[in-house]
């Protein structure tokens, strides 16, 4: 397996500004990412690509130890824009570049308690038969029990399911992604939207290592868990 890593990490981010080299634990965020990408890229000869459009990230990488020739164009840089367009993109510049890969692997700044293991592991589950490997942990939210949905009467009833579970822990597992490691198909990818993917496998992974930074809230339960480690 020769892996294509893309990292994105564009400049604008209403959620926490500028978030992506913003310091946590005293390193920018996006050191994290890096760090585990490339000792997996040691791992299998594959190539790292920084996807972003803003400057100073781009120096922050380079300064982190990661070469940084690709940068995103200015129309990807959009809060519409999704993943697809972005490592589609990558994907264009890479093969214009003659860079060998077979498998795209997703690694988002925003998961910075992710491990090295939790990226080989992921990669061991994919083959070419695969649309895309994602990393999921259990679901605190539980369709069978206590997520629930509106009729049209304005009732509520139990998303899945007949409703009849009393105990949380008798229902069905379930699980959410989690954002860290994604091992894609680049086939599946130019094909189609990855909400379509016909064959995806889960890499479950723990909690404590799920975090997904979005909101100011999650960055200070990160602060405190890094700061007791």
């Amino acid at each position: 397996m020769k892996p294509l890593y893309i990292i994105p990490a564009r400049g604008g981010s209403k959620g926490i500004p500028h978030k992506n080299i913003k310091a946590l634990g005293g390193r920018p965020l996006l050191a994290y990412t890096i760090d585990v990408a490339l000792a997996d890229a040691r791992r299998t000869g594959g190539t790292i690509v920084l996807s972003t459009d803003d400057p100073e990230i781009a120096d922050t990488a380079r300064a982190l130890g990661l070469t940084v020739e690709y940068m995103r164009p200015e129309a990807l840089g959009g809060d519409n824009i999704g993943s697809r367009e972005v490592m589609l993109d990558v994907l264009d510049w890479a093969d214009s570049r003659g860079i060998d890969y077979d498998c795209i692997v997703l690694l988002q700044p925003t998961s910075p308690f992710r491990i090295l293991s939790d990226i080989s592991e992921a990669e061991a589950l994919y083959d070419e038969t695969v649309d895309m490997v994602t990393s999921v942990c259990p679901s605190d939210a539980n369709p069978y029990y206590n997520i629930f949905e509106i009729g049209g009467d304005g009732s509520i009833k139990v998303s899945k399911g007949d409703g009849l579970y009393t105990r949380r822990q008798d229902c069905p597992p379930v699980y959410q992604q989690n954002g860290a490691v994604y091992v894609i198909n680049p086939r599946s990818l130019r094909q189609m939207p990855m909400g379509v993917f016909a064959k995806r496998i889960p890499y479950i992974m723990p909690q404590s290592r799920s975090i997904d930074l979005d909101t100011p809230a999650d960055w200070a339960r990160a602060e405190a868990l890094i700061s007791k480690k």
